[in-house]
């Protein structure tokens, strides 16, 4: 974990080329404090980051982000109002890597949507 105790994986699972995951959004990190004072926002390259990470654990394998696109940020993760996030990562093996196609959510709100592509370290 880049980012030590920023995140808790609740529940992970892969099957199939889908990884889905739970995690919590740690509030009191010190990220916050300046990201930002009295209106936490999560970062979205924490979100890049968390993403990658949990491909990692899921693939077994160290990655390196080649790419990102159709990055959506699409509502703000405020870690003291929405902690609780669920990820889905479709996984699928290109030639020089992986593409990982995420979608992550709060509740019924869809947060952020990118697809990133990865080559192996």
């Amino acid at each position: 974990m880049l980012l030590k105790d920023f995140y808790k994986v609740n529940e992970l699972n892969f099957s199939d080329g889908q990884a889905n995951a739970s995690i919590t959004i740690n509030k009191n990190h010190d990220v916050f404090k300046g990201h930002f004072p009295g209106n936490p926002v999560t970062p979205g390259v924490c979100m890049m980051q968390i993403i990658k990470e949990l491909s990692e654990q899921v693939l077994n394998k160290k990655l390196f982000m080649e790419s990102a696109s159709n990055v959506k940020f699409m509502a703000i993760i405020n870690p003291e109002k929405t902690p609780d996030l669920q990820l889905t990562l479709n996984i699928s093996e290109t030639d020089s890597g992986y593409r990982v196609k995420n979608s992550t959510a709060f509740g019924d709100t869809m947060a952020l949507k990118l697809t990133t592509n990865y080559r192996v370290l």
